[in-house]
């Protein structure tokens, strides 16, 4: 075996050994068996979410790689919709699981820090109740999947250091690998990890022949998606340089750098700061420092590239699990009646604020404004249906010659999700779309020039293609929500100045 870190960080600076794992407990699997229940439970309200449209659509044309993603959602995407056609809730059963196994590792990373049963049940509380496993539950996306993968190589991490056997080293590695079949940021976690070690020790690890192991198997199951990539240009570079331009929700410096206080809760706040503090402080925590470094390495990461803030969203539960360890003694010591009854007050918004703004609890025509602000998500899940209703109703207008050779030109690839799932019952004709790897589904037939367009705002974008553009309607979605549909114009075009073969790749494509 290779050599083990407590020796290594014994020799090199003295460090006292880490305290033993705590405890074993069923607290952290019972929460997350509820709060996996009440996903399953809420899972088929409101509707589809934009992405999960697009998800099904790549489902259909399955590769390894898309502009944006790898095949990981899209093959989970399609698996459902083949079990069962249509079924929401089974569509986000892999979410609802996700989401109780993200309670389950934070009380285990909890536990590898040596927290009794008491803090890995906090622990568990908090990992529940937060906004980043609560959003991720409830919707398929890639997100989810890498709140997944993260916390199982942060626990294959945490194992790592407290027990000196490098071979947990593989356990990450073929985690960060299954989650670069997702996306590329794994990569950013495998980054900030090696850069904590680096920082913090032991240094020997980066060259420890079973973590050289891990990551190449990393490397391993990331090679199909980085050939893609490759072979198509990298377009995943122009989609991350549109984020870092704030053309993307969530995107945005500052906003990256506020939400690090509002992912998780502003109520949890505290608890994960004491976890920063206690990693970077505490004496037997010492071979943990890595840890702590990770986050500050992967946020400062994220900021200077223009990321989005949840990137590092499961570094701070991890931060969570070990800030439950310095609350739970706080809360026991002094005035520990006074202390334990501010926690419990503090826990009732949390849980309720996390509630009303990231899961469909309240009725969608009723949706308050500030649901929508604090979770643009929401908002994308309520209307479909009546945005199709609204397309078919500009296409049943149009005189019959043209109404059998229109087509739909989307601004997005959700509306063209939407019109693919609902718009054959309505009589639509095909939609077609340039965003992302909409672009490369197929391009409206050389003779089709009459195109319902929704989704472009600005009918100059629309004149450079056509001779007549002309607003025929609105999308009415019959419900009073802010969502990117509500309320768009509708337009007409007749007559294209150019072929779309022209037009396709270079001005109708885009990314974001």
């Amino acid at each position: 075996m290779a050599e083990s870190v407590t020796d290594v960080a014994r020799r090199d600076v003295a460090t006292p050994e880490p305290p033993p794992a705590g405890p074993r407990t069923v607290a952290p699997w019972l929460v997350g068996a509820a709060l996996t229940a009440v996903l399953l439970l809420l899972a088929g309200r409101y509707g589809y979410h934009r992405d999960e449209l697009y998800f099904l659509l790549c489902g259909r044309h399955l590769d390894w790689g898309f502009v944006d993603q790898g095949p990981l959602v899209p093959a989970l995407a399609r698996a459902a919709d083949t079990i069962a056609p249509g079924n929401l809730v089974l569509l986000r059963t892999p979410s609802a699981l996700i989401g109780g196994a993200a309670v389950v590792l934070v009380g285990a990373i909890a536990r590898e820090l040596g927290a009794g049963r008491a803090a890995q049940s906090t622990a568990a509380v908090l990992a529940a109740a937060s906004g980043i496993v609560l959003a991720g539950g409830h919707l398929l996306s890639t997100t989810t999947v890498d709140l997944l993968v993260w916390l199982v190589a942060a626990l294959c991490v945490t194992r790592m250091l407290r027990t000196g056997d490098t071979r947990w080293a593989l356990g990450a590695g073929l985690a960060l690998g299954v989650g670069l079949l997702n996306k590329p940021l794994p990569a950013l976690l495998g980054v900030g990890l090696v850069a904590g070690v680096l920082i913090a020790g032991p240094r020997p690890l980066v060259r420890d022949r079973w973590v050289l192991a891990g990551a190449a198997v990393a490397v391993l199951f990331a090679a199909p998606y980085v050939a893609w990539q490759a072979a198509h240009g990298f377009p995943q570079l122009s989609v991350a340089s549109a984020i870092a331009g704030g053309d993307s929700s969530y995107s945005g410096r500052l906003d990256a750098v506020v939400l690090q206080l509002e992912i998780i809760s502003p109520f949890a706040v505290p608890v994960w700061v004491a976890g920063l503090v206690a990693l970077l402080r505490r004496p037997a925590w010492a071979a943990f420092r890595a840890l702590a470094w990770a986050w500050p390495v992967v946020v400062a990461i994220v900021v200077l590239a223009g990321g989005k803030g949840y990137y590092a969203a499961p570094l701070l539960l991890v931060l969570t699990a070990a800030g439950a360890v310095p609350t739970v003694g706080w809360a026991r010591r002094g005035p520990a009646r006074a202390r334990q009854a501010l926690l419990a007050v503090a826990a009732v918004p949390m849980v309720a604020g996390g509630a009303v703004l990231m899961l469909p609890v309240l009725p969608a025509d009723r949706l308050p404004g500030f649901v929508v602000d604090v979770n643009y998500d929401a908002g994308e899940t309520i209307g479909w249906p009546a945005f199709a209703d609204s397309v078919a109703a500009v296409h049943r207008g149009l005189p019959a010659p043209e109404r059998d050779r229109a087509v739909v030109l989307t601004g997005n690839y959700g509306e063209a999700g939407a019109l693919a799932r609902y718009g054959p019952a309505r009589g639509l004709p095909r939609a077609y779309s340039g965003h992302n790897s909409m672009a490369a589904f197929g391009r409206p037939p050389a003779d089709a020039d009459v195109v319902i367009a929704v989704g472009w705002s600005r009918p100059d974008q629309l004149r450079r293609w056509f001779t007549e553009v002309t607003e025929v309607g609105r999308v009415d979605q019959r419900v009073d929500v802010d969502n990117e549909e509500n309320g768009e114009p509708i337009f007409l075009g007749r007559g294209l100045r150019r072929p779309w073969a022209d037009i396709w790749d270079g001005e109708v494509r885009h990314a974001s």
